[in-house]
C-alpha cells in the first residue's frame, strides 16, 4: 500500500506535464495562420497609430480631408447599389429556382455555381465586349436607329455597378436558396388547403420566414462590395473612385503607407461591423 500510495503522486505529476490534448497536431496551422494573416493585420493597425503626442493624427487627417471621405462615402454608395441590384435580381432567381423539380434545380443550382470556376477578371472584361462603345448593345442601338452615338454604358458608376453585380450575385443567390429549401413545404400547403391564394401564401408565410436569409446575404455581399478592386478598376476607368482603388495609389505610387493603413483600419471595422450584424441575422434565421 505504501508503494501504491507513492506511486499515485507521481502519475499525477506527469499527468500534469502531459501537453493539452491535440495541442501538438493544431501547433503548425496556428503558427502558419500566425505569420500569414495576423501578423501582416498587425503591423497594419500598428502603422495607422501615429507615435508622440498625438496617436491618432492619421485617422484625423482622414476626418479633415474631403477627398478620403468623398471616396469612402462613394465606397459605401456603390456597395448599397451593388447590395440593391443583388437582391433584385438574386430573390426571384432563387425563388424560381426553389419551384423548380429536384433534377431541374441540380442544373440551375449547376450553371451558378459554374460562375466561381471563371475567373473574375475574364468576366469582368466580358462585359467590356457588351457594353462598350463598340459593344453588342451599342452595336444593335444604332442598327435599330434608337441613337446615333455610343451610349456610354461604362467607365462610370453604372458600369462598375453592373461589373460587381454580375459577379457578387452567387454570392447572395446560393445562401438565399438554400434557405427557402429548408422551408417546411406542408406550412404552404396547408395554407393552400385552408384556401389562401399563391399571392397571399408568398406574402404573409414565404417571404417572412426567408427575409432573414436576404438579409444575411445583403450584407454578405456588401461587406464583399467594400473591399472590390479589380472590377472599379476596369469598369469605372479611373474616373469611379473606391477605398481599394485608393489605397493602391497611397501605396504603390505615392507613398502613404500610414494614411493607407489608417483607411484600412476603418475598412476593416466597418466590416466588422458588418460581419457581426450578418451573423446576428444568420442565428436568427435559425431560432
Amino acid at each position: 500500500m505504501t508503494e501504491l500510495a507513492s506511486a499515485i503522486p507521481r502519475d499525477n505529476e506527469r499527468r500534469g506535464l502531459r501537453l493539452p490534448g491535440g495541442l501538438l497536431q493544431v501547433t503548425p496551422a496556428a503558427v502558419f495562420i500566425l505569420l500569414l494573416f495576423n501578423i501582416p493585420l498587425l503591423l497594419m493597425l500598428s502603422w495607422s497609430v501615429g507615435t508622440g503626442d498625438e496617436p491618432l493624427k492619421y485617422f484625423a487627417a482622414l476626418a479633415r480631408g474631403s477627398v478620403y471621405m468623398k471616396v469612402l462615402g462613394n465606397t459605401i454608395y456603390i456597395a448599397l447599389l451593388t447590395t440593391l441590384a443583388c437582391c433584385i435580381l438574386g430573390y426571384p432567381l432563387a425563388y424560381w429556382m426553389w419551384s423548380l423539380s429536384p433534377r431541374r434545380q441540380m442544373l440551375v443550382l449547376a450553371l451558378v455555381v459554374l460562375t466561381f470556376w471563371i475567373s473574375i477578371l475574364v468576366r469582368t472584361y466580358s462585359w467590356i465586349v457588351v457594353l462598350g462603345n463598340d459593344g453588342v448593345v451599342n452595336r444593335v442601338l444604332r442598327w435599330l436607329g434608337i441613337t446615333e452615338t455610343s451610349v456610354p454604358f461604362l467607365y462610370n458608376q453604372f458600369g462598375v455597378i453592373v461589373g460587381t453585380t454580375n459577379v457578387l450575385l452567387p454570392f447572395l443567390v446560393l445562401p438565399l436558396f438554400a434557405a427557402m429549401l429548408k422551408l417546411d413545404r406542408r406550412l404552404l400547403q396547408a395554407a393552400e388547403s385552408m384556401g389562401a391564394s399563391q399571392a397571399t401564401i408568398f406574402f404573409r408565410i414565404f417571404l417572412p420566414l426567408t427575409i432573414p436569409a436576404l438579409a444575411a446575404g445583403s450584407i454578405l455581399v456588401f461587406i464583399l462590395t467594400l473591399g472590390f478592386f479589380i472590377t472599379p478598376a476596369i469598369l469605372g476607368g479611373g474616373r469611379v473612385p473606391m477605398i481599394a482603388n485608393m489605397l493602391d495609389l497611397l501605396i504603390n505610387r505615392m507613398p502613404r503607407w500610414e494614411t493607407a493603413a489608417a483607411i484600412s483600419t476603418v475598412l476593416l471595422v466597418l466590416t466588422l461591423l458588418f460581419y457581426a450584424a450578418y451573423q446576428w441575422i444568420e442565428k436568427k434565421s435559425r431560432i
